[in-house]
């Protein structure tokens, strides 16, 4: 039975409407009771008037009245019990599609239920009549039906809207008031969807509303629909507590929010939140009466409606999932950067316990780990898999995905221990145009944990993660060379002023020290014209090499120009800084280099050093103060005693020193 428009609009409730119509048929029954019994009491008048046969007659038909209100009642209850199974019908219809939308937008039922219950709550708290109650119970089942209309990518968007998707989202409180609008509730719902996004300030949408102009079940709806959002997980944030959301809620009254409803909330909300975790969660939530239902038995598959709704949502997470990655993917040129945000979000759609990327050296055929977080990652990074070997090897040599395969393959191949606590892994390709970049491959700590959509779902992943993670490859190698000195596989001038920027603002603020040392590699330019420069180059890279294995693996040695090294000692004093100078100019001075076959060359260096904070606070004057003191070694280093003659004159070191070819300004370094 149709629920007529003007019933709506008069406010009546279903239940009101079918009393109406049962008392209607009941009056009908009762009345042809009554005119039957008038005239068999006036068909017994005349029987004894008349005779035998009229009293006969006056008792059929009061048995046929009888019969007629039976049939009357009956009627009227299976007209009522028609009615209420049709209004609720039309009610569970309406409540599964909002249900089934909520679940495609990531929100749970349970928040559509908490939103119903604080709403309504309210609702009662500040005096709406019942079906007023209704109605705004009801808005907040549907307030957001009308997102059908909002594009996928943008519901799905992780990080701010631009104005352009802003606008279209702005659109389904419209689009949701015309949808319901068609629907002819009892009670008004389309009013409070058209306006639950209006603030009190008249600046929300879509009609600018402000103040008391706006439906008084709005208002309530926006309160408790924007407290409940910021307590839940969304896209675009995560859940914030109960203190900091009322502290939000609190700021914006009077702004967004009207403040008379903001406080009423706030004062019930231990109440509420008490209530919730008391009831039950309801898969029915509206019944004819206003009350609510038990939840309906199981579907005859043997699933409920929440699974359902589950499925419903694990489908639409798998495309948030999938578009946040892709979002995520574009936001890094790192190798280590674009694989932690991959890893971060691939859990949402294929859990694991750990993640690694091997990728592929086309030189020596094989996949080293560049990257791997999660369980036993340290055991995972030292391994290099030959191609066609292992689970790895053979995932990139056939460029077929592999599931629930053995991890120990891997580190048999790799000739390391297995000592990880990993069972079973899957590993997919990692291609662009052809060319095999390396394999993405996850893993976990139990037997046949993935199933054949983990393996769909990664090979997604690995379409997208392929181009990018090889461009990330590409620039870090690019970063690298652009930082690196090509003769000697040193850092370079480039390299050293970022990092000792960074050092001595490290040093700065930790109150510690680092010294710089600046060496120049005595005559070589003598080497280069004797013996030619490819001689030369092999005896700057022989001095890299000496030099590199003698400092500290967080040290840095950098050639800065021709035959000059810095070196940065980070931690270091005046003191330690100096006996690293003296052991270094001793390993050069130690170095013997086979200048052509059989003719041996000893080479010497001189070596300066200035430390932070006693010699300066910048890596100008830092590196200056160096390399004036390393000309001075350079001077003294000249002078007879030095080399084994007779004692040296400080005139003649003086002299000496003023005869070195140094520019007659600034350091040669600037």
């Amino acid at each position: 039975m149709r629920v007529r428009p003007s019933a709506a609009r008069a406010g009546w409730s279903p239940a009101t409407l079918v009393d109406t119509h049962l008392a209607g048929r009941r009056a009908f029954g009762t009345a042809a009771l009554v005119s039957a019994g008038a005239i068999a009491a006036a068909l017994v008048l005349v029987s004894q008037a008349s005779g035998f046969w009229l009293v006969i007659i006056a008792a059929a038909a009061l048995y046929l009245a009888y019969l007629t209100h039976v049939r009357s009642v009956a009627r009227a209850e299976l007209s009522r019990q028609h009615f209420e199974e049709l209004a609720e019908l039309h009610l569970s219809t309406v409540e599964a599609l909002a249900l089934a939308i909520d679940a495609k937008d990531q929100t749970a039922t349970s928040h559509i239920r908490r939103v119903q219950r604080y709403a309504a709550a309210v609702a009662q708290a500040i005096g709406m009549s019942p079906d007023e109650v209704q109605g705004v119970r009801m808005a907040a089942l549907l307030h957001d039906i009308g997102k059908l209309a909002v594009p996928e990518h943008i519901l799905s968007k992780p990080g701010p809207l631009t104005e352009e998707e802003f606008l279209k989202v702005q659109i389904h409180p419209q689009i949701g008031a015309e949808i319901i609008g068609a629907v002819p509730f009892p009670y008004p719902v389309a009013p409070l969807i058209l306006a639950h996004h209006e603030r009190w300030d008249g600046k929300g949408y879509p009609n600018g509303l402000e103040g008391e102009q706006i439906p008084l079940g709005a208002r309530i709806l926006s309160v408790v629909d924007h407290f409940d959002a910021l307590t839940s997980d969304r896209p675009y944030h995560a859940a914030l507590s109960d203190t900091e959301a009322l502290a939000i809620i609190r700021g914006e009254a009077s702004g967004a929010l009207d403040p008379a409803v903001v406080t009423l909330f706030v004062s019930m909300l231990p109440h509420l939140r008490a209530n919730a975790r008391r009831e039950p969660e309801l898969t029915r939530h509206f019944s004819f009466e206003g009350g609510p239902r038990p939840a309906p038995a199981p579907s005859g598959d043997g699933r409920d409606e929440a699974t359902v709704f589950r499925e419903i949502a694990h489908a639409h997470r798998e495309i948030y999932a999938l578009y946040d990655i892709a979002q995520s993917m574009g936001t890094g040129l790192g190798v280590s950067d674009t694989m932690a945000l991959i890893a971060s979000k691939l859990r949402h759609v294929v859990p694991f316990a750990s993640c690694a990327l091997f990728f592929h050296d086309a030189t020596t055929d094989t996949f080293a780990c560049r990257f791997a977080t999660g369980v036993d990652a340290a055991l995972l990074r030292p391994l290099v898999i030959k191609q066609g070997e292992g689970v790895v090897g053979w995932v990139g040599a056939n460029r077929r995905p592999l599931l629930n395969a053995r991890p120990a393959a891997d580190f048999e191949a790799a000739g390391i221990p297995n000592e990880s606590t990993l069972v079973c892994s899957l590993v997919s390709p990692l291609t662009v145009r052809d060319r095999l970049v390396g394999t993405l491959a996850v893993y976990a700590t139990c037997a046949a944990t993935f199933t054949e959509n983990h393996r769909r779902l990664l090979d997604r992943v690995s379409e997208q993660a392929a181009g990018v993670i090889s461009n990330a490859l590409v620039f870090e190698q690019a970063k690298h060379d652009s930082l690196t000195d090509p003769l000697t596989g040193l850092p370079n001038a480039r390299f050293m002023f970022a990092h000792l920027a960074r050092e001595l603002a490290r040093a700065a603020r930790l109150e510690s020290e680092v010294s710089v040392l600046v060496m120049d590699i005595d005559e070589f330019k003598s080497i280069n014209d004797r013996f030619g420069h490819p001689v030369g180059d092999r005896a700057l890279r022989d001095v890299a090499q000496a030099m590199r294995g003698a400092i500290r693996p967080y040290d840095s040695c950098v050639r800065y120009a021709g035959d000059e090294f810095v070196i940065v000692l980070s931690g270091c004093g005046p003191e330690l800084g100096d006996l690293k100078r003296l052991e270094l100019q001793q390993l050069i001075d130690e170095l013997h280099f086979e200048a052509s076959p059989g003719q041996l060359l000893t080479l010497s260096g001189s070596v300066g050093m200035a430390s932070f904070p006693s010699d300066g606070d910048t890596y100008e004057v830092l590196l200056a103060v160096a390399d004036r003191r390393m000309y001075e070694d350079k001077a003294r280093r000249k002078l007879p005693a030095f080399a084994g003659g007779s004692a040296a004159d400080p005139s003649e070191g003086a002299a000496a020193f003023a005869k070195i070819d140094r520019p007659a300004s600034a350091p040669r370094m600037f």
